[in-house]
């Protein structure tokens, strides 16, 4: 009987020895694959991680290029903000400027009026116009009248067009020019008329 129960014992022990042997062998081998194991994994890991790191540099730069590209667009709004408007030359029709050069004008037709009476009363005779025409006085003081409005006529034009220069050379011109015509009127010598003798009566000539 006992010698049954050793063979049986020792029968039943030895597959239970073989687990535990197996079982041991199954830990010290993970033991040994876990280092094995986690140094291969670390690449893997770091993998990712390179990779976030790269897009994380890559959004940077472009943090970067729009961060640089703004102050350059503020800038150029900030330099054309700055930068001086055209100015346009633009004023009233009857400005202090206007009021002048069409008294100016004014007053030249009616030194024109003047000289022409005078030398007229010396004998000369009118070239631009007529005698007839000069010697009617109403006529002729109309005449010079529509000239300075004329002159004012066409500097208007010339300021509803936008020529604000020519606007103003037109009434210079009309000043320096009847200013001419006056100086000549004056200067002209008298035409004395041809008095004859008692000699020159008698004898016919």
């Amino acid at each position: 009987m006992l010698g049954m129960w050793r063979a049986t014992r020792g029968i039943v022990g030895r597959p239970a020895i073989a687990v535990r042997e197996a079982i041991c062998a199954a830990l010290v081998a993970a033991a040994l694959a876990a280092p094995v194991a986690l140094a291969q994994g670390t690449p893997a890991a770091t993998k990712p991680g390179n990779g976030s790191q790269t897009a994380t540099a890559k959004d940077a730069t472009v943090s970067r290029s729009s961060a640089e590209a703004t102050p350059q667009a503020g800038t150029g709004r900030m330099a054309a903000a700055e930068a001086p408007a055209v100015k346009v030359n633009v004023h009233r029709f009857w400005d202090k400027e206007n009021d002048w050069l069409f008294a100016g004008v004014g007053i030249m037709r009616g030194l024109d009026y003047a000289s022409t009476e005078n030398f007229r009363a010396r004998g000369r005779r009118e070239i631009l116009l007529t005698n007839s025409v000069v010697d009617n006085k109403a006529l002729f003081a109309t005449i010079e009248v529509a000239a300075t409005w004329a002159s004012i006529g066409t500097s208007y034009i010339f300021h509803r067009t936008g020529h604000h220069k020519l606007e103003r050379w037109t009434s210079f011109v009309h000043i320096g020019v009847t200013g001419f015509g006056v100086v000549r009127n004056y200067s002209l010598q008298s035409v004395r008329p041809h008095v004859r003798t008692a000699s020159a009566i008698e004898t016919g000539e």
